[in-house]
């Protein structure tokens, strides 16, 4: 049996863009987590909308703003201020 593929330049580059898919499904929900851990622990009520709406937002640089809100915000529904996502 020829292994010679697994071995090339092209197999590589398919397994690193595999890692960096997986690194960014990790770091997507990593976010969601976490801007929902620092709701629950302030107090602050997570309605089911909300709840959804973090989990299923798949933008890096929007869950990061949301999760900097979430240090001071009020209410779940202030992180979504700027009505992105």
């Amino acid at each position: 049996m020829d292994l010679s593929f697994y071995k090339s330049d092209l197999a590589e580059e398919l397994r690193d863009e595999g890692r960096d898919e997986g690194r960014d499904e990790g770091s997507v929900s990593t976010y969601g987590t976490a801007i929902l851990t620092v709701l629950e622990q302030r107090g602050i009520d997570v309605p089911a909308d909300a709840r959804q709406r973090i989990t299923e937002c798949g933008d890096l640089e929007t869950l990061h703003a949301w999760l900097v809100r979430a240090a001071t915000a009020t209410s779940a529904a202030e992180i979504f201020a700027d009505g992105k996502a």
